[in-house]
């Protein structure tokens, strides 16, 4: 997969572009549905599938913040474009001057001229330019005189609702990791760098993997029943989420307690996927009451996964 860092400077010629545009946060089952169909159109023409998505996400750039916690980071999102098998993600630095572009100009100047986009593919829910004036009507309209055709691909239901980042969002910060799991088609999961810890850990008998994720959705504070894929090996974890009350920090951390492993891995870079809530924060009366969870915890985690999660 070709990867274009500045979609307004692009230069390259890609023969039959069918494009999506979009954040494309979490690359849940609804951007999934589109993907595929940009890939299937491609293929038909002997073409070129490809995504245009905005850095910053839009809502961070309003905001006026660049601490937006997002369902899936940069190196995350394109590995899991790379894997459903498109062949160009073009980068749009979202900007003043993007903002400002009335939808007009964006299609010319970005999506044609630039892009060189024949053929997009896009949700019943996508806007675009200055006010989010343009929608599909405009594309099919405008887009046409310029020899662009457009197809609308209708949203994913789930439960009677509509699968959305949005709503994804909601359950992860609620702690409901299976429910969010069941939209993103995958678990959730936090990706970030192990960092060294106060060993308080490792003192008590259970070495914890510290993870540095500063712009990842933290879920709900508690302990989780997760996995971690190190060296090839797929390994069970308890991961605490929040600030360890008992032996308590200053900020919220990721502490992922790995079963069976014994390895150094501060500096590696590893994904921790997140599949249940298993009992919320609690401050202990002591470090023995603290260890008797730890592996009441462990044993949960254990029977949660030989039970096929």
């Amino acid at each position: 997969m070709d990867v274009i860092q500045d979609a307004t400077r692009c230069d390259c010629r890609y023969p039959n572009l069918v494009l999506t545009v979009g954040s494309f946060d979490g690359v849940h089952l609804g951007h999934q549905t589109i993907l595929k169909a940009v890939i299937e159109r491609a293929r038909q023409q002997n073409g070129t599938a490809a995504l245009m998505s905005l850095q910053p996400h839009p809502r961070a750039f309003f905001q006026g913040t660049d601490d937006f916690a997002l369902l899936s980071d940069a190196c995350q999102k394109e590995n899991l474009l790379r894997a459903a098998g498109l062949d160009v993600y073009f980068i749009l630095p979202f900007n003043d001057s993007v903002a400002r572009m009335e939808p007009g100009d964006f299609l010319a100047r970005i999506l044609i001229g630039q892009c060189k986009a024949r053929h997009m593919v896009v949700g019943d829910d996508f806007f675009f330019g200055a006010g989010a004036r343009g929608n599909v009507a405009f594309l099919n309209r405008e887009g046409g005189r310029h020899g662009l055709t457009a197809e609308v691909v209708p949203p994913v239901i789930v439960d009677g609702e509509r699968v959305s980042s949005t709503r994804i969002r909601a359950l992860v910060a609620g702690g409901r990791l299976e429910e969010a799991g069941a939209l993103l088609g995958r678990p959730y999961a936090i990706a970030g760098t192990v960092a060294r810890g106060r060993g308080m850990g490792r003192q008590l008998g259970y070495p914890t993997a510290n993870l540095q994720s500063d712009r990842a959705l933290l879920p709900a504070h508690g302990i989780y029943a997760a996995r971690v894929t190190i060296d090839g090996a797929d390994l069970l974890a308890a991961v605490n989420i929040g600030f360890a009350p008992t032996l308590p920090h200053e900020r919220p951390v990721v502490e992922a307690h790995i079963l069976d492993y014994a390895g150094e891995l501060a500096g590696r870079l590893i994904e921790i996927r997140l599949y249940r809530r298993l009992r919320g924060e609690t401050k202990f009366d002591g470090i023995p009451e603290l260890k008797a969870a730890i592996e009441r915890d462990i044993v949960a985690i254990r029977q949660y996964f030989a039970e096929g999660a």
